[in-house]
């Protein structure tokens, strides 16, 4: 028999494959297609809209980076929200930490029906822990009529396209802001700056434009097509990039945490920005 492909063309130039070994589940919730299947190589597979979210073999890369880079930059982080992040990854690193409150914004209640059922090797138990506050609304909604502050916020969201379009605008960034205690610290999902550079160069903008510290840093995702990931990370108070290797060395050694991926080193040299991506962003200004 011959053995059924998910294809994935993000670009029309560059298309990648995966092995359909065992089909999870097909179809679509209220707000976008989703596809779980199993590889040989990869463990379980999460696609939404015909574009790879996370792989089991994977995630733990991506996951780490999104949530332990900016937690161990911050000395006491107590109130966390994610936007997005709907397979529970994300959410399952944060709790790692002695954070007393998670607060998890997801637009698609499928998204995460799905996950708690399939993703288990993926989530955890995260939807469960009593610091787990779950709302099923609009993040961008949400930021721009609250009046909580965070001392973190994670946007763990899909490629700007579609669902995912409104987080990557100047004005939810300017909310993200506003929600952010005085030392808090944003983090967002940019893409791979290699093959979406417009993206890139458009938040680079946006942080420049509202931030003191406007910074990125980078991490090799297997499965997300182009080369390393960004992930945006500015805050008003503090460089999470220029935190001494000792107190990132300390701060690991207190909570004590069993990472695949992260350590204090990777943290700071995941800041250093190749040239081409540098002048991106001088271009962009």
């Amino acid at each position: 028999m011959t053995p059924k492909w998910f294809h994935e063309t993000l670009h029309p130039e560059l298309q990648a494959g995966i092995r359909i070994d065992r089909l999870i589940h097909r179809g679509r919730t209220e707000f976008q297609s989703v596809l779980i299947f199993d590889n040989d190589l990869l463990g379980r597979v999460l696609i939404l809209d015909d574009v790879v979210q996370t792989t089991a073999r994977d995630e733990f890369i991506y996951h780490e980076m999104l949530a332990h880079v900016p937690l161990y930059a911050l000395e006491n982080p107590r109130e966390v929200l994610i936007i997005g992040g709907g397979d529970g990854g994300c959410l399952e690193e944060v709790l790692k930490h002695p954070v007393d409150r998670v607060t998890m914004i997801e637009l698609d209640r499928g998204v995460v029906d799905l996950a708690q059922r399939h993703l288990g090797m993926i989530c955890g138990q995260a939807f469960d822990d009593p610091r787990t506050e779950l709302r099923i609304e609009d993040g961008a909604k949400f930021l721009a009529g609250t009046e909580r502050r965070f001392d973190l916020i994670i946007v763990d969201s899909t490629d700007p396209v579609g669902p995912g379009e409104v987080l990557f605008s100047r004005e939810f960034y300017g909310n993200c802001q506003r929600c952010l205690r005085p030392r808090g610290i944003l983090v967002t999902q940019n893409g791979v700056p290699f093959i979406q550079a417009e993206e890139f160069a458009s938040s680079a903008a946006a942080f420049t434009g509202l931030f003191p510290y406007p910074r990125f840093y980078f991490a090799a995702v297997p499965m997300y097509m182009g080369g390393s990931l960004a992930f945006g990370c500015a805050s008003q108070g503090i460089d999470p990039g220029a935190v001494p290797l000792p107190v990132l060395e300390e701060r690991q050694k207190v909570r004590a945490l069993d990472l695949r991926y992260y350590n204090a080193a990777i943290h700071l040299g995941a800041f250093a920005m190749p040239p081409f991506l540098q002048t991106l962003i001088s271009q962009s200004a």
